[in-house]
């Protein structure tokens, strides 16, 4: 299956037939079904250059709305707009709850004058078991980009744009600098869109500041706590929540330190969101 859909026009998508791109139509059996054509769909193309058929999708992201992604790089920025536990842990958790591998790309270090309490941050995520790399990298973002599909994601302003032209200066995508009055970025990408780069497919998508838990119960969001699989069979009770239960063994740790205090906060956030 190397037929995919890489772009979306109007009505009609651009598909990647091996190394030849086409401009397809989807077949009126597929409308009538209600199946939707994401980018990222693996097709069977009929006559005319229409796509007759949607292969089955391995993982499906909401927002973006992109479909068999092998790996999410959440690019997070240390400072304009600031680094954010709460929306990193967000991404992370819906992530997991995908199926979708998470890597964590950090931005605009340099520009933090004390890196130390970020760096502080980014030594836990890898400790929990999560790949981080920095936005200056560029060996280590291309060989984990190399043959897979993966899709940026993070709130506007953090560099994504400046991210891929870094990789490759001939795409030349827009990016602009955050805005200082509301404190985000300019939202410069419009639209999901699959680039070839390092060997790969990547998507660029629209930035975001608003994510929200679709289709998860409280129960997926404690299990997305990677760190939290760990320590809970030790808890008194076996579907314990780590809220108000005794005997918790999830806050015996927070207390120990030995589970961020950040995660465990962001935890009960989430879980009150639902």
């Amino acid at each position: 299956m190397d037929t995919i859909v890489i772009k979306k026009e109007g009505s009609k998508y651009i598909v990647k037939d091996n190394d030849t791109l086409l401009t397809c139509r989807v077949k009126g059996v597929l409308i009538k079904d209600n199946q939707r054509v994401l980018v990222g769909d693996f097709v069977e193309l009929g006559e005319e250059e229409t796509i007759t058929r949607i292969f089955d999708r391995k993982s499906e992201l909401k927002r973006p709305n992109i479909a068999n992604v092998d790996q999410a790089i959440i690019v997070v920025s240390a400072i304009n707009p600031d680094f954010s536990t709460y929306l990193l842990d967000k991404t992370l958790n819906i992530v997991e709850f995908n199926n979708i591998t998470p890597i964590i790309c950090i931005t605009k270090l340099d520009l933090l004058e004390n890196k130390e309490e970020v760096e502080n941050y980014l030594n836990y995520y890898r400790k929990i078991g999560y790949k981080v790399i920095k936005n200056t990298e560029k060996k280590e973002i291309i060989d984990t980009l190399e043959n897979k599909i993966s899709v940026l994601i993070g709130q506007s302003g953090v560099g994504k744009s400046t991210l891929l032209n870094f990789l490759d200066d001939s795409l030349n995508l827009l990016s602009r600098d955050i805005s200082l009055r509301l404190g985000r970025g300019k939202n410069t990408t419009r639209k999901v869109e699959l680039l070839e780069i390092a060997n790969g497919l990547v998507a660029d998508t629209p930035g975001f500041s608003v994510l929200d838990f679709t289709d998860m119960t409280k129960q997926d969001i404690r299990d997305n706590m990677v760190e939290f699989n760990t320590y809970k069979s030790k808890c008194e009770y076996k579907d314990c929540m780590h809220l108000k239960e005794k005997n918790c063994e999830i806050k015996e740790n927070v207390a120990k330190e030995k589970i961020l205090n950040s995660r465990y906060e962001n935890y009960k956030k989430f879980v009150g969101e639902l």
